[in-house]
C-alpha cells in the first residue's frame, strides 16, 4: 500500500470517480485500493446522486471495507444557476460520504460573456452559498472549468477576494488550451485559494499518459503549498485498467524532489 503518510509524501493522492462513469462504485473502490491510492472524489452525476441516500451509505460502507476515504464530493451544482435551496442536500450527501469538501461549478458562462448585472448576481449567489458553508462547517470549492466564471484565473481571484471566506475556495487544474507558461501563471494566481488539484496530461483535445507530463507537473506543484490533495481526473484511454499506471506517475510527481 502506498500510504501518503507512511511514505512521507507531501500530498494526499486519489482519483475522481467521473474518470470511470461506466464502472460500478465497488469496482472503482477496489481499483483505487489496488493502485495504492487512498482517496476518491465521488461524482454526483452517476455514482453518488445527492438524493440517493441508500447509494451514499453503500459507498461509505465500501470505503470502510477497502480502507479508502472520500476526499471530496464532485457536484454539478452551478452557482447562480442551481437553486440555492438545493445546496443543503448536496452538503448532507457529502457528509454521508465522509467529506466536508464539495466541488461546485461557477455559473454557466465565462466572465467575458457576462454582463455586469449577471456578474453581480453570481457574486450574490456566491455570498449566499458561502454563508451556508460557514454555517455547516464545510468548504465549497470551485473548479477552473471551461465555460464557467472561474475558467479565467483573474476572475477567480476577483471572486475569492470578494467573498473572502475560508469556506469558499478553489480547485486548480492546468488549462489544456494554454501553453506551459500560461498554466504556470494560472497556478501562481490561484494557489493561495486552492484546496484540491485535478491532475491530467491533456493538450488541446488530446489525452496523454501522465508519465509523459511529470516534469510539467512538478513545475505546476512548485507554485502551491504542500499538503494538497491531488486527484487523477480521467485516464488517457478512459480505462479502469490504466489507473495503476497513472497512479504510479502521480506518486512520481508527488514524491520526488518537489
Amino acid at each position: 500500500m502506498h500510504n501518503d503518510k507512511k511514505e512521507g509524501l507531501r500530498y494526499k493522492l486519489g482519483v475522481c470517480s467521473v474518470s470511470f462513469r461506466q464502472s460500478s462504485p465497488e469496482s472503482i473502490v477496489k481499483a483505487t485500493k489496488e493502485a495504492g491510492l487512498d482517496y476518491i472524489e465521488w461524482g454526483s452525476d452517476v455514482h453518488a446522486p445527492y438524493k440517493d441516500t441508500k447509494r451514499l451509505r453503500e459507498i461509505s460502507l465500501l470505503q470502510n471495507e477497502y480502507g479508502v476515504k472520500c476526499s471530496s464530493y464532485g457536484t454539478y451544482f452551478r452557482l447562480g444557476v442551481t437553486l440555492i435551496d438545493e445546496l443543503e442536500g448536496y452538503i448532507d450527501a457529502a457528509l454521508l460520504l465522509g467529506t466536508d469538501c464539495l466541488r461546485l461549478w461557477c455559473g454557466d458562462k465565462s466572465g467575458e460573456d457576462m454582463s455586469t448585472a449577471e456578474i453581480n448576481s453570481l457574486f450574490d449567489a456566491s455570498r449566499a452559498a458561502a454563508k451556508i458553508a460557514e454555517e455547516r462547517a464545510v468548504k465549497l470549492c470551485l473548479e477552473c472549468h471551461r465555460g464557467t466564471f472561474t475558467q479565467n484565473p483573474h476572475d477567480s481571484v476577483r471572486l475569492m477576494e470578494d467573498i473572502n471566506s475560508f469556506c469558499f475556495r478553489m480547485y486548480w487544474q492546468p488549462f489544456q488550451w494554454l501553453d506551459f507558461a500560461g498554466s504556470m501563471e494560472s497556478a501562481g494566481l490561484i494557489a493561495p485559494y486552492t484546496e484540491n488539484i485535478h491532475v491530467f496530461n491533456w493538450h488541446g483535445d488530446g489525452k496523454y499518459p501522465l508519465c509523459e507530463g511529470i516534469e510539467d507537473w512538478r513545475g505546476y506543484l512548485s507554485r502551491f503549498s504542500k499538503g494538497k490533495t491531488l486527484l487523477l481526473e480521467f485516464m488517457p484511454d478512459g480505462r479502469l485498467e490504466s489507473l495503476a499506471k497513472e497512479a504510479a506517475a502521480l506518486r512520481a510527481i508527488a514524491g520526488d524532489g518537489i
